[in-house]
């Protein structure tokens, strides 16, 4: 209908976008979403592939809880290659509804025996390696599910492996993962081990298995029967369901898995050894925490990256977001000035809490030193120059490291040097994990963000499980990161970051996202979108998200570049003006949002509302 008094369609859309971003107040849950909202009575299962959700929700048709759900999805994902394996790593939030208390649990690898700065530095090497044996660290995943299940879980190993086990003896592999099996063929070849079960084409044009193919793994099937076979045996021997699943449990890490790991790791020239195995273990660990205004946020501590989250909130806090409008550019300035000072201050603080010396955490999360830190920010430039804060007065402490402040960071490459490494840089800043949400009608409520072991990787002789390559995000140098300098026995500071928030004593909201340096930055945005600006949990998974690269990688060369902004494509010429003339080098995303996979919960009707971006193959059931 044309004529006087009304909008032609383009020009509504245009109103309606100026609207938008403009962040005058309206109703954010009126618009559209790509997918739906998941919604359910009983439970949520949601993960980075749909069979992994599948593997999932069968748990819970079986009367499992969240945690053990949570359990068989990790395992399916670990055995799809989800961007990782079972050599990787597991860091999860775990919601008690008995003890009303939130457990962190720390399943990350550590460096092997002899992984030393100068064994790296003599081989040249400005950082350990990013691919290959010497990468890896301790496998941490195995443990850490093992130890959930246990402790947390109403199912045996042997029900919760089941789908994993089926999977591993054949199944239709998904196109993504096929595809990156085919552009990392040449790395690929270089690993005996690798080559055979990856590589099920070889000497033909495609090597690679094709999307829809079955795909087989038979070693590890074997690895993971064993694992129930221990535990079986254990059973027969009058043991408990947790004593059994911990004999599974010792016969990984003491027993013949751990030997023909150990065995094919140190033939590729690797460096783990059976002590390095029999002496990892998983903590269960308080987390650290800090409160938005009514609501609780726990984070892991400083063995990775969760901490700077609650920094960000901390001095956002008492700022009025929502006057300035939903990615306007002051909006966008602001973020990425508060990603500056909070990230500046992962860079150099952050480390293995189980080693000297000692991470200033009380201080990091003080609400002083965040008001502190927030008189920092130029409101009308990016400021390249950022450093880390010294946040030592405000625990009563002093600062050992504060003459390597002066000269931070130790090293800045050329432009040249950056823009020759282009698109390389990005991957590896980005790199992408997968991340789990489960949680029950019983109150139980599972957040897990695993990773490691990603195609390429280097698989363990006949153990079928391709090892970390985690080994990367420790440091050399202690002017780059006292905290983080690699040493056996230690952990490095990782990327992965799961969340669940807390309102009125009761959970609201859980989430966790994929995507190295991103995850926390996604995070951010994905809570503000629902508390400030009224967004439903799918809508603020989809949501238009900015990415920093302003602080340096934990991955690669862990180099930065300072200015550099992602933005979605939808965000209008002006605000783009703007912000260039803030300093910022602009690029530009289709997808821009995660991928985020999140559970809201509405206690007005006792429902689970279930939300997963749509930047990714993410997916989830409810019931």
């Amino acid at each position: 209908m044309k004529g006087k008094g009304f909008l032609t369609k383009g020009k509504f859309f245009f109103l309606f976008l100026v609207i938008l971003m403009a962040g005058m107040n309206m109703d954010m849950n009126a618009g559209r979403t790509e997918k739906p909202v998941l919604h359910g009575k009983h439970w949520v299962a949601i993960t980075g592939k749909p069979l992994g959700a599948t593997a999932g929700s069968m748990i819970f048709e079986r009367g499992g809880n969240a945690v053990d759900s949570a359990c068989a999805m990790l395992a399916a994902t670990c055995t799809m290659y989800d961007v990782l394996s079972w050599g990787g790593e597991t860091q999860a939030l775990i919601y008690n509804p008995h003890t009303k208390k939130v457990y962190g649990i720390n399943a990350l690898g550590a460096a092997p025996t002899g992984a030393t700065p100068e064994f790296f530095k003599k081989k040249d090497l400005d950082y350990p390696p990013s691919y290959g044996p010497l990468a890896a660290v301790t496998p941490g995943t195995p443990g850490g599910l093992m130890v959930m299940l246990a402790e947390y879980g109403s199912m045996s190993l042997k029900e919760v492996l089941k789908p994993a086990i089926q999977m591993a003896k054949g199944y239709p592999v998904e196109e993504q993962m096929a595809d990156s099996i085919e552009r990392s063929k040449e790395r690929i070849k270089k690993w005996p081990y690798s080559k055979k079960v990856l590589l099920p084409h070889l000497g033909e044009e495609r090597e690679a298995p094709y999307p829809g193919e079955v795909f087989s793994q038979p070693d590890l099937a074997n690895t993971l029967e064993k694992l129930v076979e221990a535990e079986q045996k254990a059973l027969d021997n009058g043991k408990s369901r947790k004593e059994a699943i911990y004999a599974a449990y010792d016969r990984f890490y003491k027993e013949d898995i751990a030997r023909e790991f150990v065995r094919g790791c140190q033939e590729q020239g690797g460096l783990i050894t059976m002590e390095d195995l029999a002496n990892w273990k998983v903590y269960i660990e308080e987390p650290v925490s800090t409160t938005y205004k009514d609501i609780e946020v726990y984070k892991l501590t400083s063995w990775v990256q969760g901490p700077v989250l609650l920094q960000m909130l901390n001095i956002l806090e008492d700022i009025d977001l929502k006057a300035m409008g939903y990615n306007s550019s002051r909006y966008i300035h602001t973020l990425y000035q508060v990603m500056n000072l909070c990230f500046a201050d992962r860079d150099f603080y952050y480390g293995d809490p189980y080693f000297p010396p000692k991470e200033p955490i009380q201080g990091l999360l003080s609400k002083e030193y965040a008001k502190k830190r927030a008189r920092m920010i130029n409101w009308e430039k990016n400021d390249r120059d950022v450093k880390p804060g010294n946040p030592y007065p405000f625990q009563d402490g002093t600062n050992p490291f504060l003459q390597y402040l002066k000269n931070w960071p130790p090293s800045e490459e050329s432009e040249e040097e950056k823009n020759r490494k282009g698109s390389s840089f990005e991957e590896s800043f980005t790199a992408g994990t997968t991340s789990i949400q489960a949680v029950d009608e019983e109150g139980w409520v599972v957040s897990v963000t695993p990773s490691g072991g990603w195609i390429p990787a280097c698989i363990a002789g006949k153990t079928g499980i391709g090892m970390s390559q985690r080994m990367q995000s420790f440091v050399l140098d202690k002017k780059e990161n006292p905290y983080n300098v690699v040493e056996p026995g230690k952990r490095p500071r990782a990327t992965l970051t799961p969340t669940i928030c807390m309102k009125d004593g009761r959970p609201y909201i859980s989430v966790a996202v994929q995507g190295g340096d991103t995850q926390d930055q996604n995070t951010l945005q994905f809570f503000l979108n629902m508390v400030e600006f009224g967004m439903n949990v799918q809508e603020a998974c989809e949501a238009a998200n900015i990415t920093s690269y302003q602080m340096r990688s934990s991955f690669g060369d862990h180099e930065a570049r300072p200015g550099r902004l992602q933005l979605n494509e939808a965000v209008p010429s002006w605000v783009r003006d703007e912000l260039r003339k803030k300093g910022y080098r602009l690029y530009f995303g289709t997808h821009t949002s995660g991928p985020l996979n999140a559970v809201y919960f509405d206690w007005k009707h006792g429902t689970f509302w279930g939300g997963s971006s749509n930047d990714g193959e993410d997916y989830g059931i409810a019931w």
